[in-house]
């Protein structure tokens, strides 16, 4: 069954324009984005996909927004605000997160900072389902990526980035 898909941005939207032209089992109805200029914005018009500005303290609203729209399923892919219990509770097993680590290794912020000061040899991307527990949900599925030694927060930021297009979509589509 197809299932109705909102997309939560904070900030350039490539995953979520991946989204919009990968995922083929299900469709893409909202995006909601709460940096009012954002180039996920500017991308949402662009392939015609309806957006709204919400700021993240505003999570009733969001909440409201998802229920009158009827969404199924709700991607967090570089929603850069940690959500509610309530609006987890709201959304029961309908919300998936994308982050740029092997979960359970660095959760939060600067995971891929993390693992090259750790002096790590791999590294990757996860898409897991979100409880309360930050980045603590059941993982759906992961990605490695090696980390070469001449990486650096970019060249490495790039490699996890293309991982992540083959790999959100995948998770998406076998929902």
């Amino acid at each position: 069954m197809k299932k109705r898909l909102a997309v939560m941005c904070s900030g350039n939207g490539s995953n979520f324009e991946n989204i919009v032209r990968t995922v083929n089992k299900h469709e893409v109805v909202l995006m909601i984005h709460n940096k009012k200029e954002c180039g996920a914005a500017k991308r949402a018009v662009g392939l015609g996909i309806p957006h709204v500005h919400i700021k993240s303290a505003d999570e009733d609203q969001i909440i409201m927004l998802l229920q009158a729209w009827r969404v199924d399923l709700i991607i967090l892919a570089g929603w850069m605000k940690v959500i509610s219990p309530e609006f987890i509770e709201a959304f029961p097993k309908k919300i998936i997160n994308l982050h740029p680590s092997l979960l359970p290794k660095y959760k939060g912020l600067h995971a891929i900072e993390q693992a090259l000061d750790s002096k790590d040899k791999v590294t990757g991307c996860s898409v897991h389902w979100v409880n309360e527990e930050l980045d603590g949900g059941e993982v759906i599925k992961q990605q490695e990526v090696p980390i070469l030694p001449d990486d650096d927060i970019k060249t490495l930021t790039k490699r996890i980035q293309r991982a992540e297009y083959g790999l959100l979509p995948d998770v998406i589509n076998s929902i």
